[in-house]
């Protein structure tokens, strides 16, 4: 899947009130569908010199579906999570976490972004339909 020009950058509270009825994960994509039929997608467009990657998912996607999203909260930090050993010492590094709850759970995705300090390592949020 692929991003499109048209979508539209989109706050991450934009999820807070609606209800999901599918999220589908492609590899380090993962598009968010409503009842009302908007779609979301949450990705990032690489580069060369860059990575950005889904380095996990803890909670079940499932429960996301079905009843509104109570929380959806973004938070970035540039320091290393005190459970992750790098298998290399990045020069730039970006981690980026979305929290989710419904009523049935909660779901913390968490993204890893490394480069050489030039390239963006930030994780896209946009509306890709209405």
């Amino acid at each position: 899947m692929s991003y499109h020009l048209y979508s539209q950058e989109k706050p991450f509270t934009d999820l807070i009130g609606k209800t999901l009825v599918s999220v589908q994960q492609n590899g380090d994509e993962l598009r968010f569908t409503t009842d009302t039929g908007a779609v979301y997608l949450m990705h990032h467009g690489q580069d060369c010199c860059e990575s950005v990657v889904i380095e996990s998912i803890v909670g079940d996607l499932a429960d996301l579906i079905g009843t509104p999203i109570l929380k959806a909260e973004e938070a970035v930090s540039e320091e290393t999570p005190t459970d992750y050993k790098h298998s290399y010492e990045p020069e730039s590094q970006t981690w980026t976490f979305y929290k989710l709850a419904t009523i049935k759970g909660y779901v913390d995705i968490r993204w890893f972004g490394s480069s050489n300090g030039y390239y963006g390592e930030g994780v896209d949020f946009a509306l890709e339909k209405e």
